[in-house]
């Protein structure tokens, strides 16, 4: 389930997801998201992740076509992404690869949410 985050900072997106991730999570809520923060050329986000459980099969295809879309096509867009989890293993992830993420990337744990909000805001 992925759903948008209301009390954000001006200029910053804020996505809430858990569980498994369903192709319907990307179409309604993640890509809707993600457009918006492209169209304002500046792409300021905030991602927590509460519980992980994989993606649904529909999900891969829409995971694959969003990343080629946002993360490739969109590039230069991307200011800041703040991954917010206790899931260690994506967490380590996000940050190995972090070399290939555009703009700048950083994992905070889920206490420090608003060091996340204020983090993404800057810069």
């Amino acid at each position: 389930m992925v759903e948008r985050m209301d009390d954000m900072p001006n200029g910053t997106i804020g996505l809430r997801a858990s569980g498994k991730l369903t192709r319907e999570d990307y179409v309604e809520m993640l890509e809707p998201a993600l457009r918006e923060g492209v169209r304002s050329g500046g792409m300021r986000l905030v991602f927590v992740l509460t519980d992980f459980r994989g993606l649904a099969p529909g999900a891969w295809v829409e995971d694959m076509k969003t990343g080629l879309r946002v993360w490739i096509r969109e590039h230069a867009a991307w200011k800041r992404f703040a991954l917010v989890t206790d899931v260690e293993w994506v967490g380590r992830a996000t940050q190995v690869f972090a070399w290939i993420t555009p703009g700048e990337t950083e994992v905070f744990p889920l206490d420090r949410l608003d060091d996340a909000k204020r983090w993404a805001a800057e810069g």
